[in-house]
């Protein structure tokens, strides 16, 4: 091998973490270098072999690579000797690293929705930081590559007024993109895709009130330590007040006592199976003597005991839209629409 290829094998980075497929990252690299001049035409690649050793992954991931970068044109082998680059004309794939507070089944429909609308014009990095501010500014910290864009759910069980200071630290404004909440305080230009929580609620609940007069009182299952936004909590005592519901906040689910004529809105995805349980054991009819509303639509709530009521954003529009910003060279900041989908649970 020639020092310059030798120079360029020492830059790729192949992680273990991305959500982009390895054979992918090592063909972005490969670009990359074409793109930066480190590589030029006619330059030969290592042997499969070779760069399998060098680079610690598998000769297929190698193989299937070459193969990508041969089917795209930006490489051409000789029999007996080898791949070598073919063209210096090629179209640069754009870095974005996606930070997840957590993972959950919304989150899959706002990252597949994202990842389909870009296609092959984007590698996307998955990072998941656990609703942990400290965490957050670590990894932030630690990451050993620069991208494009850096789009960012921000949600926080703890240390919400140190977000501001640390996305304007370690986050350039121009590549931040806010998804699913809005942060005020944060400097400069940037665009974000985000819920008015506040009004949203407030909204689908006002849309659900010929259903919800049935019932005597509403009861928010809001976990204590949860990284769901407040404003959900204001949203909701806004509306029980304004049509005169008796309302409660439940912050432990456990020791709640199930009583006939309340409706239940029930936010974190884990305890919604508990209330289910708490509900059926105490032979109440769901729908009929309690209601249950769960917040953010995923498929399987369609199905369940005849359908489950939803208020939810469209993660799938979010994660378009987002996408969206990005062909643009966007920095807008859009809201996306919410919506009540009412079945047989009130």
């Amino acid at each position: 091998m020639t020092s310059k290829v030798t120079d360029f094998l020492k830059t790729i980075q192949i992680s273990d973490f991305s959500a982009t497929p390895k054979y992918k990252q090592l063909a972005s690299a490969i670009i990359d270098a074409v793109k930066n001049g480190a590589l030029e035409k006619e330059d030969m690649l290592p042997s499969i072999n070779e760069l399998s050793v060098y680079v610690d992954i598998s000769r297929d991931t190698v193989e299937k690579a070459y193969k990508f970068l041969k089917n795209a044109e930006v490489i051409a082998s000789i029999p007996g000797k080898g791949y070598y680059i073919a063209t210096t004309d090629v179209k640069q794939r754009q870095k974005i690293a996606i930070l997840l507070n957590k993972l959950s089944a919304h989150k899959k429909l706002v990252y597949d929705s994202f990842a389909r609308e870009l296609e092959d014009d984007a590698a996307l990095d998955l990072f998941v930081y656990n609703s942990d501010i400290t965490y957050l500014r670590t990894l932030l910290g630690g990451l050993t590559k620069t991208y494009d864009y850096y789009v960012l759910f921000p949600h926080f069980k703890e240390g919400r007024d140190q977000a501001p200071d640390i996305i304007n630290k370690l986050i350039p404004r121009e590549k931040l993109i806010l998804l699913g909440k809005y942060i005020d305080d944060i400097q400069g230009d940037f665009a974000a895709v985000y819920e008015n929580y506040e009004k949203d609620i407030y909204g689908a609940l006002e849309e659900a009130l010929p259903s919800l007069s049935k019932y005597h009182t509403l009861n928010l299952i809001f976990p204590d330590n949860s990284d769901y936004p407040k404003a959900i909590v204001k949203g909701f005592y806004k509306f029980a007040q304004q049509y005169a519901f008796n309302h409660s906040l439940v912050s432990e689910l456990e020791k709640e006592k199930i009583e006939l004529g309340s409706c239940y809105i029930n936010i974190a995805e884990d305890d919604l199976v508990k209330l289910l349980d708490k509900i059926i054991k105490k032979n109440l009819k769901i729908g009929q003597d309690v209601g249950v509303i769960s917040y953010n639509e995923t498929p399987l709530k369609k199905f369940i005991l005849n359908g489950i009521t939803t208020i939810s954003t469209d993660f799938e529009m979010m994660g378009k839209m987002a996408a969206e910003l990005i062909k643009n060279k966007s920095k807008d900041h859009v809201e996306v629409p919410f919506y009540l989908n009412q079945r047989s649970s009130i």
